[in-house]
């Protein structure tokens, strides 16, 4: 999370319609979050994140020239922030293309105060979770495993598998 000296969360909000976009902010600011850019479109909304370093972002589904789900890929794939998708559609189709993309939350408008914002804090935390967990798992490399495997005639092969550094598995025999 950015340091502006009071550790308030940076949120990036992307809304092509400016009353509402307008009225996010606003509910936003009012509860203690900095709004540090605003996209009209998604593909404006993948140019701020990569600009501004955002700690969270905001998107609606459906924006003109790239989408929140095309954008929220996009954004995610080159800096991992949490990101809340704000839309009217709550259609199974809809939610599975926003979760498929990375989103943390889904909220369908028209949406409250009171929902607004612990869905932006509850994304910030899962998503530190998240990350806490990949460089927990990163940082012990895996253990060979032995396994016996039976063939058709019923003899046994014992084996080796291990992790090698490049990535790749090593299967062997094992002594």
């Amino acid at each position: 999370m950015a340091d502006d000296g009071n550790d308030r969360l940076r949120v990036l909000v992307a809304e092509d319609e400016t009353i509402i976009r307008l009225d996010l902010i606003g509910l936003l600011e009012k509860h203690g979050l900095v709004v540090c850019g605003e996209a009209r479109d998604g593909a404006e909304a993948v140019e701020l994140a990569r600009e501004l370093g955002p700690d969270a972002a905001v998107l609606d589904l459906r924006m003109p020239n790239l989408s929140g789900i095309e954008a929220a890929r996009r954004i995610y794939a080159e800096t991992p922030i949490p990101i809340v998708m704000l839309t009217a559609y709550a259609d199974r189709g809809s939610v599975e293309s926003a979760i498929g993309a990375g989103v943390f939350a889904y909220l369908v408008k028209p949406f409250r105060e009171s929902d607004v914002v612990p869905a932006i804090r509850t994304a910030v935390v899962r998503h530190a979770e998240l990350l806490g967990a990949r460089r927990t798992i990163g940082a012990t490399p895996p253990q060979p495993v032995e396994v016996e495997l039976r063939s058709r005639s019923g003899g046994l092969w014992p084996l080796r598998l291990a992790r090698l550094e490049d990535g790749s598995v090593e299967i062997r025999p094992s002594a």
